[in-house]
């Protein structure tokens, strides 16, 4: 008897780790099957609607700023109030019925407002669910990068299969798609566990806590880096390839061997994370990223950008899978949620808006190639000069 209830209990552990990996990893298949089902068409249905160039210019530019306020400000609510499946849930409900409300739209304002608030209650979701997996995960936090890998596959997956939706049935399709995949995602995100509740912490005091840390400062000035780089490649790659005379079928080609090579840094990520640490993962993906700016300023055909995106498919996992762990490992008890908003907001929201803004100017004005140039020069300049600072101020240790 005794022999058996032992070998039960050793099942349900074993069950219960086995969910704890499953959760995480199904919500961010599906969230980005979601993303890919959608957000590629948004620019081509504001289009459809006849919008003007500056009026898509806000559509497409407003939601990266929205999230440097949504992100932490939706994170802070959960962690001060202790209801993160509630801010979660309402967040997804909220973002879904607005993608169901949009097809029927016409009206600027309508729309504009629609997509403004799609982005306000989806911005705090990625970030609530990253401080989801890593609390189950617990000590195996350094796996993040396997589960994370879900994300890649569902983008890679369903990126294929919406295109061919789209060209066969319309683009209401992708709007279908998104909100049915991404209502099953709220279910799955219910799932989550998000620990023991802390002590009790406000969400303008918890971020007063992390912006009041000089290393979390310095670690937000690289992060805004990584964002710039990012978002730049991922907006603007695409019209370069143009001006080097590449067709549609080549762009989507280099998205792809980009996509690939994400596969492996995310499957051996928590091996990188042990031997060099998540600070230093971090600094070395946005020295890189900048070093990659600098590469296609210098190509000259389609065929060189492929080499590069062989290379810079490497660098976007990198700098979240350690922007990610550094910022849980570095998080106050009861802020581990505030944090990693924190960190998309400055990463995903002002340096992608700055990103975007500024590369739109640059390619309007100088080109691809002068763009992307300044872009590698000011990352790799910019990096140098933060790190320098803040070895001379902080000191050279940095808390892992």
């Amino acid at each position: 008897m005794w022999v058996a209830y032992n070998v039960r209990y050793s099942e349900n552990n074993t069950n219960k780790d086995i969910m704890k990996k499953f959760w995480p990893f199904s919500f961010y298949f599906l969230y980005f099957a979601a993303a890919s089902s959608l957000f590629p068409f948004f620019v081509i249905f504001y289009q459809e609607l006849g919008y003007s160039g500056t009026q898509i210019g806000l559509l497409t530019g407003i939601p990266p700023l929205i999230t440097i306020i949504a992100a932490p400000f939706g994170t802070g609510l959960a962690d001060s109030t202790k209801r993160h499946k509630l801010v979660m849930g309402i967040g997804l409900f909220v973002g879904i019925s607005m993608i169901v409300m949009l097809p029927f739209l016409r009206i600027f304002g309508l729309v504009f407002t629609a997509v403004i608030l799609h982005n306000i209650f989806m911005s705090p979701i990625g970030s609530l669910g990253d401080s989801a997996t890593l609390t189950m995960l617990g000590e195996e936090r350094t796996m993040y990068g396997r589960i994370r890998l879900g994300g890649t596959l569902g983008w890679g997956l369903f990126a294929p299969i919406a295109g061919f939706l789209v060209q066969h049935q319309g683009l209401k399709i992708a709007f279908w798609s998104f909100s049915i995949i991404m209502a099953v995602n709220l279910f799955v995100s219910q799932k989550f566990d998000f620990g023991a509740p802390a002590e009790n912490t406000s969400s303008n005091g918890g971020i007063k806590t992390l912006l009041s840390n000089r290393t979390w400062i310095f670690f937000l000035l690289t992060a805004f880096l990584g964002g710039l780089g990012a978002f730049s490649t991922a907006s603007y790659l695409y019209p370069y390839m143009a001006e080097l005379g590449a067709v549609e079928s080549q762009m989507g080609f280099a998205s792809l061997i980009a996509t690939m090579t994400e596969l492996p840094i995310f499957f051996f990520g928590h091996r990188l994370i042990r031997r060099f640490k998540s600070h230093n993962l971090f600094i070395t993906a946005i020295i890189l990223m900048g070093i990659r700016a600098l590469l296609f300023s210098v190509a000259s055909t389609p065929s060189m950008v492929y080499l590069v995106q062989a290379l810079g498919g490497t660098m976007f996992p990198l700098l979240w899978l350690a922007g990610v762990n550094y910022a849980d490992e570095n998080a106050p008890a009861g802020l581990k949620s505030t944090a990693q908003g924190l960190f998309s907001a400055m990463s995903f929201g002002f340096g992608s808006a700055v990103g975007g803004f500024v590369g739109g100017i640059l390619l309007a004005n100088i080109g691809g190639r002068s763009m992307f140039f300044v872009f590698g020069i000011a990352i790799l300049v910019l990096i140098v000069l933060i790190e320098t600072i803040r070895r001379l101020t902080v000191g050279h240790a940095v808390p892992q």
